[in-house]
C-alpha cells in the first residue's frame, strides 16, 4: 500500500525539466489518489474545480474525487453487467459519457445526481475503448472494428441517438489484438485516434471518416490520449509511461519531445488534464500482488 500524499501538494509540483526526449522523472513525492474498495480501474474524466470521475472496470461504478483534497469515493453505484472503461465529462451539460468495453455498449450520466440519462448497444461484437467531446456530441472507439460511435448532444443538453462512422484508411483497418484505443479531439475538431498493437496515431475527419497517419510518431501499447494545443499526451500501458508529443500544425506529424514517468505508475491507461497537472489512472494489469487502484499526479512540463 502507497501513502497518500494530499493531492494539493501535486498542484504545485516542480516543473518537468528537459529538451529531448529523454525521461522526465516527476518529482517526489508524487500525488497519490486511492479508490477506496475499487475492484479494478482503468478510465478517467476531468471535471469542475478539481473534480475528477474515475471508472471501475470490473463492477461500472464511477468514483469521484477531488484533487483539491486528494479524496475520492463512489459516486454513482452501476447496475450490474456495467464495466467503465474511458470517460469524457462534458462539464457544460453536466454529463458523463462512459465506455462500456467488452459489453459493446456506452451509458451517460448526470454529474449532478448520478442518475442515467442514457444507455445505447452499439455493436454485440467489439469492445468500446474511449471517448471524447466535441461541439456536438462525444465519439467513441471500438477497438475491434474500424468504426467510431457518435452520441450527438443538442445546445440544450438533450443527448440523442448514436450514429455510426465508418473509417477508410489506416484507422479503418482491424487486425488482431487492441486497435483503435484512446481518443481525442484536437483543436478544429480533427479526431486523433491510438492504435494500442500497431503504436500509431491517426487523424480521422468526423464528418468523411478519412484517416491518415501521424508520422513520425512511435506510442507502443498506447492507451489514453489527451491533447492541448498542439501537445499530446500518450498512456503507454506497458511501460508505466506517458509520452509527449509535440504536433505540426496541420497534424500530419509529430515530434517525441519528452517521456513522464513515475515510481507510483503500475500500468498506467487514461489521463485527463487539470491545467500543468496531469492525473493518470493506475490499471494493475501487470501487478496482480497490489489490491488498490489510484490515480497519479504528474506535472506536464
Amino acid at each position: 500500500m502507497r501513502t497518500l500524499i494530499p493531492a494539493a501538494a501535486a498542484v504545485v509540483l516542480l516543473a518537468l525539466t528537459g529538451t529531448g526526449p529523454a525521461a522526465l522523472a516527476a518529482p517526489e513525492p508524487p500525488g497519490v489518489i486511492v479508490l477506496p474498495e475499487a475492484t479494478g480501474a482503468e478510465g478517467i474524466a476531468a471535471g469542475k474545480q478539481g473534480t475528477f470521475y474515475a471508472g471501475d472496470r470490473i463492477d461500472g461504478d464511477i468514483y469521484r474525487g477531488d484533487l483539491r483534497t486528494g479524496t475520492a469515493d463512489v459516486f454513482i453505484d452501476a447496475p450490474d453487467g456495467r464495466v467503465a472503461i474511458g470517460m469524457v465529462a462534458d462539464q457544460k451539460n453536466n454529463l458523463l459519457f462512459v465506455a462500456g468495453g467488452g459489453t459493446g455498449d456506452a451509458y451517460v450520466y448526470d454529474t449532478d445526481t448520478g442518475a442515467e440519462v442514457a444507455a445505447f448497444e452499439f455493436t454485440d461484437a467489439g469492445f468500446v475503448n474511449d471517448v471524447t467531446l466535441t461541439h456536438g456530441g462525444a465519439w467513441f472507439t471500438n477497438s475491434n472494428a474500424g468504426e467510431l460511435y457518435f452520441v450527438p448532444v443538442a445546445k440544450d443538453g438533450t443527448v440523442g441517438g448514436f450514429e455510426v462512422l465508418d473509417m477508410s484508411g489506416p484507422a479503418g483497418e482491424a487486425g488482431p489484438g487492441f486497435n483503435l484505443n484512446g481518443i481525442t479531439t484536437a483543436p478544429g475538431g480533427t479526431l486523433v485516434v491510438a492504435h494500442s498493437s500497431l503504436g500509431e496515431l491517426y487523424t480521422v475527419d468526423p464528418v468523411t471518416g478519412m484517416s491518415a497517419l501521424v508520422e513520425g510518431v512511435s506510442v507502443p501499447a498506447a492507451d489514453g490520449i489527451e491533447i492541448r494545443g498542439g501537445t499530446l499526451w500518450a498512456v503507454q500501458n506497458r511501460f508505466d509511461q506517458v509520452s509527449r508529443i509535440s504536433l505540426a500544425d496541420d497534424l500530419s506529424s509529430g515530434t517525441l519531445d519528452g517521456v513522464i514517468t513515475s515510481p507510483d505508475f503500475q500500468t498506467p491507461t487514461t489521463a485527463a488534464l487539470f491545467g500543468n497537472t496531469l492525473a493518470v489512472v493506475n490499471a494493475q494489469f501487470f501487478y496482480p500482488a497490489d489490491p488498490e487502484f489510484e490515480v497519479v499526479l504528474v506535472p506536464v512540463r
